[in-house]
């Protein structure tokens, strides 16, 4: 049975956050009375872009009004004038978008890198975050992992840039479909017609000077994150986080391992633990409806314009 067509993705335009710019999507109105709809946010994981929350943006419609950012040197956002890609950097550019475009405080969505960054500012900035909602987040595992040995490499001086150059001399093609395989937990499931799109756009970012300064920034600093002890890990962030929180694993994650599941649960002081079956690193793209879901049972647990205060009565227990 062949799949239907995807929804195009959703128009965007370049905002500014003074000294840099980053790519927006947004869902447009859809006839609801002004002010029905609640502001959301979503960032991507890394060698991702807002396209990746095309279909997650739909199904929250209409209690949520979804943009999707491209994190700077990602999708069509250029790289901030700084060159930075650490945690600390990219939560300062989520929160002046959110300041930009919001004036108040978001339901924050994220995926993999972005999740670490999600951590970071609910920790440093809780007035901005109505509700957290993370999907695979890429938080310190202590737990030796053999098929992710590639990730320090690339993070090395010189042997980092050698070993990307040798990669980026595949076709795109073959490093799209890469990605698809260790995303995903049934490639298949992937829409034909956005893989020949993502097949153009990894052709257009192999033209941009600041692309491998990106993706290799962004390793740098997930490897950084996890060598990290004590009050500065992202596990003491997790515990600062007092908005009503979703953290979302993939029982077949290549990237995250979900028996980080367990370590969440005891980490985020009011949140709601779910591993999703048949599912890879992306659940929001391989399993959107039951992502969307999941959220609709955060949002029903919190009064609408919540605040960030703690929800008690919002279940603690893992599920899924």
């Amino acid at each position: 049975m062949s799949q239907p067509d995807p929804i195009p993705h959703w128009p965007g335009e370049l905002v500014s956050l003074g000294d840099h710019e980053v790519y927006v999507r947004s869902v447009p109105p859809d006839g609801s009375p002004d002010g029905a709809a609640e502001p959301a946010l979503c960032v991507h994981g890394l060698e991702g872009s807002s396209r990746n929350w095309t279909d997650l943006m739909d199904l929250l419609r209409p209690r949520l009004a979804c943009d999707a950012l491209d994190l700077p040197g990602f999708g069509d956002s250029p790289p901030r004038p700084d060159g930075r890609y650490s945690i600390a950097a990219l939560a300062q550019t989520i929160a002046a978008l959110i300041a930009k475009r919001h004036h108040g405080s978001v339901h924050l969505i994220a995926n993999s890198l972005g999740g670490a960054v999600a951590v970071k500012l609910a920790a440093a900035r809780p007035e901005l975050i109505r509700t957290l909602t993370l999907i695979s987040p890429a938080l310190p595992d202590s737990r030796p992992r053999l098929d992710l040995v590639r990730f320090p490499l690339l993070a090395a001086p010189r042997v980092g840039a050698r070993l990307l150059r040798r990669y980026q001399a595949l076709p795109p093609a073959s490093r799209v479909a890469d990605v698809i395989t260790n995303c995903y937990s049934d490639p298949g499931l992937f829409p034909q017609s956005r893989f020949a799109a993502e097949v153009t756009e990894l052709a257009r970012r192999d033209t941009l000077d600041h692309a491998t300064a990106a993706l290799v920034g962004s390793i740098r600093t997930l490897t950084a994150e996890s060598l990290r002890v004590g009050r500065h890990t992202a596990w003491r962030d997790a515990a600062r986080v007092t908005a009503p929180s979703l953290v979302i694993y993939g029982a077949n994650d290549h990237l995250v391992d979900p028996r980080m599941a367990g370590r969440a649960a005891h980490a985020f002081a009011c949140a709601r633990i779910v591993v999703l079956p048949r599912t890879g690193h992306v659940a929001h793209m391989e399993h959107p409806e039951q992502v969307a879901a999941e959220i609709g049972v955060l949002l029903g647990a919190v009064p609408s314009e919540t605040s960030t205060g703690r929800v008690r009565e919002f279940p603690l227990a893992p599920a899924g």
